[in-house]
């Protein structure tokens, strides 16, 4: 969900790594990517990720950050990637992008002015996930045997439904989109420090007294990724509405409202493009190769990313080679 109100109904909270070790996690691999390569530009400087031809990969030092601490903590991340953009979304792709312009021109005029810390800042608003960036993540998680699935559409859609029919034990994503597709669990807080966040649709559909349609039809109220909200409703207000009226319908001719596209955006979440894959979730990660292959072929300062590697070697040893080969 592009606006965090979700947070203010879903039932959430935060849970050891020890209950988790073990599970499959299917990981909105754009969300986790995009997370660790604004903080990798935002606090390294850009000659230790940039090739002699001016080619951006801060992406390698952040997979490789990152992966560690599902190793270290005995999980088998499936790395989930977007296809297609819905067209329902073209609006929020559009935003972004605007948003992105902006932050470009605020950036050369806080270089222009020497203003070094703003505009690193802004450096890490501006990124996007560039054809380079799509590809060398996905080598780079292959050398290390890490599953990657093609998603049609949605990456959260497909993380949700991967949960929700057992491929995986959990979806992993930042936004709330999990919940409103459908996901029994998910895992948040996956990029942060200390331990994760999970996210329990059912305890939230019973703390709200709702089915799943009732909290779908709350989050259209709100405003999604695919459609504006009803100005004057917030989550709470939200609830009460769809209790007192029954539905998304019975609200909106209650105040008198429209959402453009309103059944298009509620069948998605209920019936969004997704597939069913299998996984092979053995794990033996070539640290060799893919050192190699962030190092060597594209350059980066190995400093930045030695400790990662010995990170994932010293967690082959610590949950056991027959979890990983």
């Amino acid at each position: 969900m592009g606006n965090a109100d979700l947070r203010d109904l879903a039932s959430i909270r935060e849970v050891p790594f020890g209950e988790l070790e073990g599970s499959v996690v299917a990981v909105d691999a754009h969300n986790w990517l995009y997370r660790y390569l604004t903080t990798t530009v935002k606090w390294t400087s850009d000659h230790k990720y940039t090739t002699d031809d001016g080619t951006e990969v801060a992406n390698l030092i952040g997979v490789v950050q990152g992966l560690p601490k599902f190793f270290e903590h005995d999980l088998i991340p499936v790395m989930v990637f977007d296809g297609a953009v819905t067209d329902l979304k073209a609006d929020e792709v559009a935003e972004r992008r605007e948003q992105r312009e902006k932050a470009e021109k605020r950036q050369a005029a806080a270089e222009e002015r020497g203003d070094a810390v703003e505009a690193a800042r802004l450096e890490a608003r501006t990124q996007r996930l560039t054809d380079t960036i799509q590809e060398t993540t996905r080598e780079l998680l292959s050398l290390l045997d890490v599953p990657i699935v093609e998603a049609p559409a949605e990456g959260e859609a497909q993380c949700a439904h991967m949960a929700a029919t057992g491929t995986a034990d959990y979806a992993g994503s930042e936004d709330y989109d999990t919940l409103l597709f459908g996901a029994p669990y998910t895992l948040r807080q996956l990029t942060s420090k200390g331990d994760p966040e999970l996210m329990d649709l059912d305890a939230t559909l019973d703390d709200l007294e709702l089915d799943r349609q009732g909290l779908v039809d709350v989050a259209m109220l709100c405003g999604t990724d695919f459609n504006e909200g009803v100005r004057g409703i917030g989550p709470k207000t939200a609830v009460k509405e769809v209790k007192a009226h029954g539905d998304l319908w019975a609200v909106l001719e209650a105040h008198d409202a429209e959402i453009p596209n309103a059944e298009a955006v509620r069948t998605l979440f209920f019936d969004p493009p997704v597939t069913d894959v299998a996984v092979d979730t053995t794990v033996n990660p070539d640290v060799e190769a893919a050192r190699a292959y962030v190092v060597d072929e594209w350059g980066v300062d190995p400093d930045e990313v030695e400790r990662g590697f010995e990170r994932i070697q010293e967690s082959q040893v610590q949950t056991g080679l027959d979890r990983w080969t």
